[in-house]
């Protein structure tokens, strides 16, 4: 990863800026995908306009899209890219849905960034980098008890079979829980302002740029095993701004 795949990145993240913008609040088609998952306009177009870039400027690394699928799937590099996260939140006219980027290496996400296109805010983290948001460092904040955390998920009804109940134990043991959000709570933590987001279903374009923005900041993300995440990690997500509540997290989860 050198500083130009930043600033390419930081390109895509405009480029995908530009095409939802002229969406947002507007009238546009939405389709239902196989997942029972909205995807509307704004999303392909986005995407779209982030994959034209990369076949200029990357041709020979391997593209990982949400809307569009993959291509190249043997490069040593791989963008990832989900133009939305948060589609349900987009369509309600709710600017807590980002744009995902990242770049993996060995299988690894070594940078990463969450765009919020309406309120103008960026989040950009690399591989043993310090994150930035909107150009300034930031870190997560220090919560050592779980009895003091604020935990934030995007729905309760999205955990499958046991997981549900799983997830209600560290919910009951944390001082709040704070429902929807997507990416947006993500964002949030690494700026101090929750603790934890804990997930279960994600795909890689979900939480491949996670991973650098929020270790950038101080925190830690894992699964729910406490095995640090890359492209073979099940979607099972628990991210802390404190790597100190790691362990009860798992304890909770078990």
């Amino acid at each position: 990863m050198t500083h130009d795949d930043i600033l390419l990145a930081e390109r895509l993240a405009d480029a995908a800026g530009a095409a939802i913008r002229p969406f947002f609040r507007a009238r546009y088609a939405t389709d239902t995908k196989a997942d029972a998952s909205p995807v509307t306009e704004a999303d392909r177009a986005a995407e779209a306009a982030m994959r034209s870039i990369l076949e200029i400027e990357r041709p020979t690394d391997g593209i990982i899209g949400e809307e569009y699928g993959s291509v190249r799937e043997n490069a040593e590099r791989h963008w990832v890219l989900d133009p939305i996260d948060g589609t349900r939140s987009f369509i309600a006219g709710r600017p807590i849905f980002g744009t995902l980027i990242a770049l993996i290496e060995s299988g690894r996400p070594t940078l990463g960034i969450i765009d919020q296109p309406i309120l103008g805010e960026r989040w950009v983290g690399v591989a043993g980098g310090t994150t930035r948001f909107n150009g300034a460092a930031i870190e997560t904040r220090n919560c050592s008890e779980i009895g003091q955390a604020h935990l934030a998920t995007t729905s309760p009804y999205l955990f499958e079979n046991d997981d549900r109940s799983r997830f209600e134990a560290v919910a009951a043991a944390s001082a709040n829980l704070v429902l929807g959000g997507d990416c947006y709570s993500y964002a949030t933590l690494a700026l101090g302002q929750l603790d934890l987001v804990i997930e279960a279903g994600l795909k890689l374009y979900d939480f491949a740029a996670l991973v650098p923005i929020i270790e950038g900041a101080g925190g830690k993300v894992c699964d729910w095993q406490g095995n640090s995440l890359d492209a073979t990690s099940d979607g099972h997500i628990i991210a802390a701004g404190d790597p100190t509540l790691i362990s009860a997290v798992l304890e909770l989860l078990a």
